[in-house]
Formats: C-alpha cells, sequence, structure tokens
C-alpha cells in the first residue's frame, strides 16, 4: 500500500529526490495508476523519463520496489545514481559475494531499502524476500527483452510469468523504449498481465538531429566529426568486436580517446570501460549494441552508427542514448549495402528470420529515404508527424527531383549486358569505364555499355542505383552472390519508354529556393564554451567533486542544470534549489559549493556588487555563539547544509573548534579506516566504508584533523 495522501505527496517528493518541479506527460497518470495497484505496460522512448514512473513509486510505497534489470554491469550506475539523490537503494546479483548478498537481504527484512535492482538470472536468490510482506511493487525494465518479437530477446526474461502468479496482489509495471505492437501483446502474454494498461508516450525526440551518410571512407568521416566535437561524449556502435577495436585504435591514433567495448571482453574489462565513460574519463566509446542499455548517462551528444542496425528498434533505442538532457544531440548513421548484405546472413537460418528480415528492409529504406526521417520513424511505431521537422539530413537539405530516364536505362542495360550475374560493385566498374582484372578477365571491357557513364562520379553512380532499388526496377539477389537483377518493370524502362524520377546527390545539386519547413526549436548544447565561462567553471567544479565521491559526474548535475545555473545566477541555497535538477538532497550535499563558485564568478567581472558567500554568513553567527540548530533556522537552511558550510569554513583555516561537530572516536575511525582503505582517496571510499552510516561533513572533518 502507498502511504496516505499519496497524491499530495507526489510533486514534494519529484522536488526533494530529483528536483523536478513538474512531471512529463503522462508519467503522473502512470504513477498514480501503479500507486492504485495496478499492472501498467510504459513504452516511453530512452531520455523520456521512465525510470521515475517506478521510483517515485517505489518512495511512496511501505515496502520494497523489485527492479528487473538485464545487464550486471549496469545496476550499479542506476543505484548510484538513486543515492546521489538520497534514495536508499541497492543491487543483487551474481558478482556479488554470498557475504555481500545475505547483507542485502537483511537490509530488505529491516525495511533499510526502498529499490532493489536484480537480474533475471538472481530472482532464485531473493526467494525468502519475494512475498507480499516485503514486497510492493515489481518494475520488468528493458521490457522488449522478454519476447521474441522485440529487438534484444533474452531467454531469462521468458521466466518472469511467475511473478503474478507468486504474488498476484502486487502491481508489476514493464517498462521499454521501443516495441511494435506485436511486441507489446507478447510482453503482457508473457508476464502473465493481459489486462495492464498500455501507456504509450510519443516518440518524438525532437532535439535529436537525424542524418544519414553513404559510407565510403567512413572511417576518416568519423575522424574528421569527433575531432570537431572535442570534450563531447559520443558512442560509436559497430556491427563486430574487430570493427571496435580497430576504430579504437585510429581514433586514439588521431588523438581522440576512445576505448573499444564488446562481449568478448571479461566482466571487469568491460566494467572498466563502462566506467571510464560514465566517469567522464574517456571521451568515445567504440562498441557492439551491448553498450549502453539503460546507462543514464545524460550529457552523450552525439552517437555515431558506424555500421547499419538490424532494425528500427534497436537504431531508435541507440539514438535515444544522445541528449537525455534535453539539450541538443546529433545521430549519424552510416549506410552501405555491405552492411546489409552481412546482417541477411546473420539472419539466416533464425527461428524468426522472417521476422528479422523484414525489419532489416524497413531499416534500409529509412536509410535511403528521400523525405523528412522523423516522419518514417515515428510512423514506424504509429505515431503520425504532420509536418517536416526540419531536423533531419533530409529537411535541411531537401533533395532536388529531376528526369532520370537516360540514367536508369544506362545502368539497367548494363544489368542486362551482364547477364544479371554480377553485383553492384562490377557495375559501377563496367559504367565507370574501370580496367580492373576483373572487369578484363571477363572480357566486359567489350561491352557496348563499358565506360557510357565515366563522367558520373562511381558514389554518384551507387545513389542512383540504390534509388532505382528502392522503386522496384531492379533487385538483389541475395542467394546469387548478390547480384542487381532485372524485376517486371525493367521492361518498362529500357523498351516501352516509361520514364523514371531520381533525386540528385545533395553535394551535385543545382542551386534551388529551399522548401519552407517547420523548423524545430531545440536547446542548444554546452559545447562550445570558454575556459573562463561560468558554465566551464561549474562543470570543472562538478568533475572534482565526482573524483572525490567517485561518483559520475552527471549524477551530481546535469549539462542541462549547469546551464541553467549559468543562466539564473543562484546566489543561495535557497534560490538554487529553483533550479531544475537541485533536489534537497543534492543542495544540501553540493549546493554551497556550487553557490560559492558562482559568486566567485560574478565577483571577478566588473561592475557587479560582491556579495558575502553564503558559508561567510553561517561562520559570521557561529561567532556570535548560535548553535547549527538556530543558525538552521534563522538562516531557513537545514541542518546538513550548515554542517557543509562547517566543514568548508575548516577546510580554509578558519577559526573553527572541530570538536564541536565531530568525535574524537569518530576522528579515531576515520584514521583507522584511511589506513585500511587501499587505492582511493575519495570521500566515497569512506562513506561505503562506514556502511553510510558517517555523514560526509564528519569525514572531511576528520581528515583535515588527521592530515593537518
Amino acid at each position: 500500500m502507498p502511504l496516505p495522501d499519496y497524491k499530495n505527496l507526489l510533486l514534494p517528493t519529484l522536488k526533494k529526490h530529483f528536483g523536478y518541479d513538474q512531471f512529463r506527460a503522462q508519467q503522473q497518470d502512470i504513477i498514480e495508476y501503479v500507486l492504485e495497484g495496478n499492472d501498467a505496460l510504459v513504452i516511453m522512448p530512452t531520455g523520456g523519463g521512465k525510470s521515475m514512473c517506478f521510483q517515485v513509486p517505489a518512495l511512496l510505497f511501505e515496502g520494497l520496489t523489485v527492479v528487473v534489470s538485464p545487464l550486471i554491469a549496469l545496476m550499479k550506475d542506476q543505484v548510484d545514481g538513486l543515492k546521489a539523490n538520497g534514495i536508499h537503494a541497492n543491487f543483487y546479483n551474481s558478482s556479488q559475494s554470498s557475504e555481500e548478498q545475505q547483507a542485502i537481504l537483511e537490509q530488505v527484512i529491516k525495511a533499510e531499502l526502498k529499490l532493489l535492482y536484480v537480474a533475471p538470472e538472481s530472482l532464485a536468490g531473493l526467494s525468502n524476500i519475494l512475498n507480499e510482506r516485503y514486497v510492493s511493487c515489481i518494475a520488468i525494465d528493458e521490457a522488449h527483452c522478454i519476447s521474441s518479437w522485440g529487438h534484444d530477446f533474452r531467454p531469462s526474461y521468458q521466466q518472469l510469468g511467475f511473478l503474478k502468479k507468486s504474488l498476484p496482489n502486487i502491481p508489476i509495471i514493464a517498462l521499454t523504449a521501443t516495441a511494435d505492437k506485436a511486441t507489446r501483446q507478447d510482453i503482457l502474454d508473457q508476464l502473465k498481465i493481459p489486462n495492464a494498461q498500455q501507456f504509450i508516450s510519443s516518440f518524438d525526440r525532437q532535439n535529436i538531429s537525424l542524418e544519414v551518410r553513404s559510407g565510403t571512407e567512413k572511417v576518416k568521416q568519423i575522424i574528421s566529426y569527433v575531432k570537431k566535437h572535442p570534450n563531447e561524449s559520443g558512442i560509436i556502435y559497430c556491427l563486430s568486436r574487430k570493427n571496435t577495436e580497430d576504430l579504437a585504435k585510429k581514433l586514439n591514433s588521431n588523438g581522440v580517446p576512445a576505448t573499444a567495448y564488446h562481449a568478448g571482453l571479461n566482466f571487469n574489462e568491460r566494467n572498466r570501460v563502462q566506467e571510464d565513460f560514465v566517469y567522464d574519463n574517456t571521451q568515445v566509446v567504440c562498441a557492439t549494441v551491448a553498450f549502453g542499455m539503460g546507462i543514464d548517462k545524460s550529457n552523450v551528444r552525439w552517437v555515431i552508427h558506424h555500421n547499419m542496425p538490424k532494425n528500427i528498434e534497436g537504431y531508435y533505442q541507440e539514438i535515444g542514448r544522445g541528449g537525455r538532457d534535453g539539450l541538443q544531440a546529433h545521430a549519424l548513421l552510416f549506410h552501405s549495402y555491405a552492411d546489409v548484405i552481412q546482417l541477411r546472413r546473420f539472419a539466416s537460418g533464425a527461428s524468426n528470420e522472417e521476422v528479422q528480415i523484414a525489419k532489416l528492409e524497413r531499416m534500409k529504406q529509412f536509410s535511403e529515404a528521400t523525405t523528412c526521417r522523423r516522419k518514417i520513424l515515428l510512423s514506424y511505431f504509429g505515431e503520425l508527424l504532420e509536418e517536416n521537422c526540419g531536423n533531419c539530413d533530409v529537411c535541411k537539405n531537401p533533395p532536388q527531383i529531376f528526369d532520370g530516364t537516360v540514367i536508369a536505362q544506362k545502368i539497367l542495360s548494363a544489368v542486362y549486358r551482364l547477364r544479371e550475374k554480377e553485383a553492384i560493385g562490377t557495375i559501377l566498374d563496367v559504367l565507370r569505364g574501370s580496367q580492373n582484372a576483373n572487369v578484363l578477365e571477363k572480357g566486359y571491357d567489350k561491352l557496348k555499355t563499358f565506360g557510357i557513364g565515366k563522367d558520373v562520379a562511381w558514389k554518384d553512380w551507387q545513389h542512383f542505383i540504390i534509388q532505382l532499388m528502392n522503386q522496384g526496377y531492379c533487385e538483389i539477389a541475395f542467394h546469387k552472390n548478390n547480384a542487381l537483377q532485372l524485376t517486371e518493370f525493367s521492361n518498362n524502362v529500357l523498351f516501352k519508354g516509361a520514364k523514371v524520377s531520381l533525386t540528385r546527390p545533395v553535394h551535385i545539386a543545382e542551386p534551388k529556393v529551399k522548401e519552407r519547413v517547420k523548423r524545430t526549436k531545440v536547446k542548444r548544447g554546452a559545447s562550445k564554451t570558454t575556459a573562463d565561462s561560468l558554465f566551464e567553471r561549474l562543470r570543472q567544479l562538478r568533475y572534482k567533486i565526482s573524483k572525490e565521491e567517485n561518483i559520475p559526474a552527471y549524477l551530481i548535475f546535469s549539462d542541462k542544470t549547469l546551464m541553467e545555473m549559468e543562466r539564473d545566477r543562484p546566489m543561495s541555497i535557497m534560490d538554487l534549489m529553483d533550479v531544475s535538477g537541485v533536489g534537497q538532497h543534492k543542495a544540501e550535499t553540493y549546493g554551497d559549493e556550487f553557490v560559492e563558485e558562482i559568486m566567485k564568478f560574478l565577483g571577478s567581472k566588473p561592475k557587479k556588487d560582491k556579495k558575502q558567500a553564503t558559508h561567510m554568513v553561517t561562520y559570521e553567527l557561529y561567532k556570535k555563539g548560535l548553535s547549527i540548530e538556530e543558525i538552521s533556522m534563522q538562516r531557513k537552511l537545514r541542518d546538513t547544509t550548515v554542517y557543509s558550510h562547517i566543514a568548508k569554513l575548516h577546510s580554509d583555516g578558519k577559526d573553527i573548534n572541530i570538536y564541536d561537530f565531530v568525535s574524537k572516536r569518530e576522528v579515531e575511525d576515520v584514521k583507522k579506516a584511511k589506513s585500511n582503505i587501499e587505492g582511493s582517496t575519495s570521500l566515497k571510499a569512506y562513506y561505503d566504508y562506514f556502511d553510510e552510516q558517517l555523514d560526509y561533513f564528519k569525514i572531511r572533518l576528520a581528515l583535515s584533523v588527521i592530515d593537518s
């Protein structure tokens, strides 16, 4: 059961723990529906706020919310984010010792946890607490994994139907970013929640700019792109392990910090790569599709697909890992027929081969489109966009349509004279008049069509051939060495005078007044900042704190929150809490340092009124003999905020009687801990050492005594 009067607690809970004043679309409806004890299926795009739909109810339910998550490596990231917001959470999986697992079960029994993340394979270890005495809610994250119709099928997920049977009165909320109609129904059937209400949010991530490029010289293009976006985090998805390693090596040799991530690495190696990326130690990760699921890193500014994904669901989920903070992000896809051929081979022989091939075909059509890409993407998920988006490559550079009949005749004639036995590459060589060994050995240089297109670039001929395939004038015979063959429509062009319309490649398009399209307003990113900007100073402060506490920088505050601080320039903790993304816990933990940094920045500027730093106001009251409680009341601050001021004042050498705030016993305990903690000087290491029972400010004060 939820806490009494939970509806009046929703917004205060959201602000206190997450720093937001309002819920996003559908979030509150979903949360209230689940709190009333109902089952729900939530389809919400990556970055749309799915986690909030079970994390807020977890805080208002009396018992535990169990979150089933597919990847062990990601649970720590999720739990760290919750702890940074002052929420009691933990994870349970096979990477832990039996002693650690038992300690977690005891936390559940003592009602010390609100959320517990668990892999589906580890649920058996929770049998003693998986009952209505302890559990108030079950959340199934990445629920598409349960369905063989989905894009990331996980057989272990198919065992989750037992949860509803054993906990019939406990609400189950299943969540995923991408699921078509067949997948949604399969999720409901597999989880035994046929009557669950479906909440399907808009799939339109307007802040993500979409672009598709030809795969010609893509490594060179990628290196150029990344160098133009320095200090920006990005993910490059590759089709194979070798691709990830080769590309990472080339990026590093060109001065771009990059690492490879794939299933061939052991658990510790994969975890290290992920943590380096999450902690902003690595700018770029070259990864197979296994990377990124569930990662809440908010400041990924771009996602590149080195190879074409096997379906639109996977593509959409992967690009959704960019711009989770709502700022501008870029999705760049490289398209080549070599990828299509390889993906077809991967699908061959699969139990759902027909489905995989059909979804691959839709992905190919998206890649080759000459109309608004966002319209195509949204229509795939059943959502219609009336106007062009204005934020994709097609909208920004509308293609020019021209009479391409002669070009089509040349291509189809070459296919015919090569007796429909050659792949695209050879056809292009014949059209271009290439004198290579393959052409000469087969006598193709004697054909009438040899060299009839030498005045057109190779990649432009490729562009035209793809369009002819899209329009049904020719097709690839995958079972015949990928030979290009004619169709029943080909004769109409070759012999019956049928006209063919084609679009020009953008780089050879003639000047034209662009059609007016609706431009989507997207918030600018923070990529172009100068070293002395307030945003950059706040970013560096965030990074310093993240190193001290050994947590990812974005878990302290997102880029979007830092940008709002730069814009609003809060001068007190109360003002800071008006910034979106600053909750009570974070304001108390980090607020003083950020306010001070803002005041330093303003004080360094001419013609600005320099105000007294907030911790110095506390110092004046302390010198007058006021207690912590009295200072808190007079300044309308929480005790923990005033304690953080005391820690800062003592570090600055002010006349503070340290033992008013930390006992000699606690100092001795920290001293002992220091000798036992190896390889880390972060406050987080001490905090964990004391099982979160000793506050950060006491640890900081004790260390200042020890080190003095």
